[in-house]
């Protein structure tokens, strides 16, 4: 074990303990229970910045700095570059770089727009070039990971590179990465460092994240929790292969018993309904017995083929002994029928299951012999037993507007490895705009969120402890834009009304809070390492109403079903016209009352009407969150690159 990280381990144990005797204290003796309204949500958001400070402590305990691969690159290779609107000439520089990449391989343009000059240009080049071709209603379905998705089945290599449009690999990044594969075989994803040549270290659009391709990644990694980021990664066909077919069954599986669970409903409801009636009402609760029984049986693994179609045969034998009571009911029968919740996908062929709609037909008043052919039919739909109608196998995971950290968390689920190699391998373009960045961040924050929302790492099934830790501190982050406006709040709050969320500014809150204080950022300086940072931690702040709508938006789409759109970044050089300040108005308006609150306060002071210390906290941290909010000024004002980036200091 390194000096380092024996340091930084000591340095983790302190601030948690005197993070846990703030926070306590806090909690038992120093909430203004009178002003509880301002109060409690700042002890609230203090809290968080607790737990947020454990998970950060976490992450670093196992930080590993890989020196590179033991052995040497081998295994066959496709090369995706992955686009949809980017330029032309954009694409094809990528692509020839990629083309002279040393080790042996295959290069694709993934081309989702479908163009004929991007075709023409990749033919021209020798590249190969794929696009799906279904009719497409917008923009195609599951944006990059469909594309990826699609690509992999026309492809044949061990192993893939997956490249933005905009990055430009290294002619040895697969010499410096596929050893990693041979090194360990259940290694599944190696992830290499993002680093955009078009902005220096003065870039007010903070798009360099060198503590997160670096120290943090570096600590998922010790974890085994280093997340694909969607780019610069190598990835093993067979991992995902196996992660689709796991995938596919699971869904399959779900969608049966959701439907069976309708057809025993429907059954034992009509059941209940033709007690009067024994014949009827002992075949339909037998029937309703078989489905329970096939319920089980699939629960147990067994092949769902052979249980629906042993169930179906007992349908079809019930049908022919019952009879035709009524025939108007049954002509409404016969409608609900063709109308059946469960349809295939007009451009997959997917299985859809309409939820609301099979709760519908299980309440529907049918016939006895109406009900057994809805039944009947429901399981006609379910046929897996035929090639037509299979549904497609998605090794990439669709479940949010980002594939990267869905599809990592399922395969490190199966037990597979990652690796985070620290050297950048490939060099790309960040977006010249505040417009083009915010709705980046968004893109990200909505899709961690929505992976958040719809596969919770603290229950998921066949992840470690500490992987669980590692996704729900990425996704925990997420939710800093809510303690972010209560930080704004309080000071205003109390420089403008002297309304104080504590119940004094006294020595006991000064001793507990000035060590957790200066110990954290003192284990911050120790994990950076001379790495600058400022920048991030004012977008931490600054983007709150970026992190505060990704959480609402995600938990819409998710609960609600409203659909999330996907944009994808603009890197063609130019920057969007006007200036952005319907973008971010929030932080304007929070820039000019903290502006007034600080001159409220020291009016309050001079004519006798506040206290000196409270003025004097409150003043000092109005300060520290206009320093964080000025990049948002900076940054509207900012168009295009000032200058090219030099190579990041510590990464070879």
């Amino acid at each position: 074990m390194s000096r380092r990280l024996i340091l930084i381990r000591i340095l983790a144990v302190l601030v948690v303990l005197l993070g846990v005797n703030y926070i306590t204290w806090r909690w038992l003796e120093s909430i203004n229970w009178e002003a509880w309204w301002i109060a409690v949500p700042l002890i609230v958001a203090e809290t968080y910045s607790l737990i947020d400070t454990i998970l950060f402590s976490t992450t670093m305990w196992r930080a590993k700095e890989r020196e590179g691969p033991k052995s040497e690159p081998q295994g066959t290779v496709d090369v995706f570059i992955a686009t949809y609107n980017e330029p032309v000439e954009m694409v094809m520089e990528t692509a020839r770089a990629a083309k002279r990449i040393a080790y042996p391989h295959e290069t694709w343009i993934l081309d989702d727009g479908d163009r004929a000059e991007m075709a023409a240009a990749a033919r021209s080049a020798g590249l190969g070039y794929i696009t799906r071709t279904a009719d497409w209603q917008d923009k195609p379905r599951h944006a990059k990971a469909g594309n990826l998705n699609n690509a992999l089945f026309e492809t044949e290599g061990e192993f893939l590179l997956i490249l933005d449009a905009d990055q430009i690999p290294d002619p040895l990044i697969l010499h410096r990465t596929l050893g990693y594969f041979a090194d360990d075989p259940q290694v599944a994803l190696v992830q290499t460092p993002q680093w955009f040549i078009n902005v220096n270290e003065a870039d007010p659009l903070g798009s360099q994240a060198p503590l997160f391709y670096g120290p943090i990644q570096q600590g998922k990694d010790g974890w085994n929790a280093a997340f694909f980021c969607g780019s610069n990664a190598v990835l093993r066909r067979e991992s995902l292969m196996q992660l689709g077919i796991v995938g596919y069954v699971r869904d399959v599986e779900d969608s049966t018993q959701r439907t069976l669970r309708a057809a025993e409903k429907l059954l034992g409801r009509e059941a209940r309904r033709n007690q009067s009636v024994p014949e009827l009402h002992l075949e339909l609760r037998e029937l309703r017995q078989e489905v329970t029984r096939a319920r089980a049986d699939i629960s147990q693994a067994e092949p769902i083929a052979e249980v629906t179609y042993r169930l179906r045969a007992k349908i079809d034998a019930a049908s022919r002994r019952l009879v035709d009571n009524d025939l108007a009911t049954m002509a409404d029968d016969l409608a609900a029928i063709e109308s059946l919740p469960i349809q295939r996908d007009a451009e997959l062929g997917t299985l859809v299951v309409n939820d609301v709609a099979l709760d519908a037909l299980a309440t529907r008043e049918l016939s006895p012999l109406g009900a057994v052919k809805s039944v009947a039919a429901l399981l006609d739909a379910l046929r897996v037993d035929r090639p037509e109608e299979a549904q497609p196998i998605q090794p990439l995971a669709t479940i949010s507007v980002t594939e990267d950290m869905a599809t990592a968390m399922q395969l490190h689920g199966m037990g597979w490895r990652s690796v985070y190699h620290h050297e950048v391998l490939a060099r790309g373009l960040a977006p010249e705009d505040l417009q083009t960045m915010l709705k980046q961040r968004l893109r990200w924050a909505q899709g961690t969120m929505q992976v958040f929302l719809r596969d919770n790492p603290l229950a998921k099934k066949g992840l470690s402890g500490g992987q669980r830790l590692m996704y729900f501190g990425t996704m925990w982050s997420y939710l800093s834009g809510f303690a972010a406006l209560v930080y704004l709040a309080a000071p205003i709050i109390y420089l403008t009304l002297g309304i104080l969320p504590v119940t004094a500014w006294s020595v006991d809150f000064f001793a507990r809070f000035i060590p957790y204080f200066l110990m954290n950022q003192l284990l911050f300086l120790v994990v950076a390492r001379g790495i600058r940072t400022w920048r991030g931690q004012q977008y931490s702040l600054a983007l709150f109403p970026v992190w505060i709508k990704a959480c609402t938006s995600s938990f819409a789409n998710v609960v609600f079903k409203k659909p999330l759109s996907f944009v994808v970044t603009r890197k063609d050089g130019r920057s969007a016209e006007g200036l952005p300040l319907r973008e971010v108005w929030p932080q304007l308006t929070a820039i000019v009352l903290l502006v007034i609150a600080f001159v409220i306060g020291i009016v309050r002071v001079l004519v006798g009407a506040g206290d000196g210390t409270g003025t004097l906290v409150n003043t000092v941290w109005v300060g520290y969150d206009l320093a964080a909010l000025s990049i948002i000024v900076q940054a509207i004002f900012y168009k295009g690159p000032a200058a090219y980036a030099e190579e990041p200091k510590g990464v070879t």
